[in-house]
């Protein structure tokens, strides 16, 4: 089992720094294990959240809808859009009222690497955590926010 005061060699004047920098050094840490992980797949995980909230969508939905459901506020969310898009894992579709709006949709190519990717991801990262001790994980995060 992990101890983040021997993974980085150093004492904390508290348990609230401890804590913090506990955090910050694991989310870091799975940041890491999902790139490696997407690598092979050719997109980041970034990309492959905008996939699932479109595939979870179930129909195209506009660009500011998608920005707001991801998971790390991306100011780079269009341009990341434009690369699922050379890829044609995505598809643009402008809307016929507004010029403004752009609906994002999911391609067929698109859904069939989130199944490639449903096959091979595993969520093993709270696998030492009992359900309970992982809802307590979740309430204690939700607080701190």
């Amino acid at each position: 089992m992990g101890d983040i005061s021997k993974d980085i060699n150093s004492k904390f004047p508290n348990v609230k720094v401890k804590a913090l920098l506990n955090l910050i050094y694991s989310a870091n840490w799975i940041s890491s294990q999902q790139n490696t992980f997407f690598k092979p797949f050719g997109i980041s995980p970034q990309q492959f959240n905008i996939l699932r909230i479109l595939r979870g969508a179930g129909k195209p939905l506009k660009v500011q809808t998608i920005k707001e459901r991801m998971l790390e506020r991306a100011p780079n969310a269009t341009r990341l859009m434009d690369k699922l898009c050379d890829k044609d894992l995505i598809e643009r579709i402008a809307c016929p009222d507004d010029r403004r709006v752009v609906h994002i949709q999911i391609t067929n190519k698109g859904l069939s690497l989130l199944k490639k990717i449903d096959k091979d991801m595993k969520e093993d990262y709270l696998e030492n955590l009992t359900e309970k001790e992982a809802n307590q994980l979740s309430d204690l995060l939700d607080k701190i926010r």
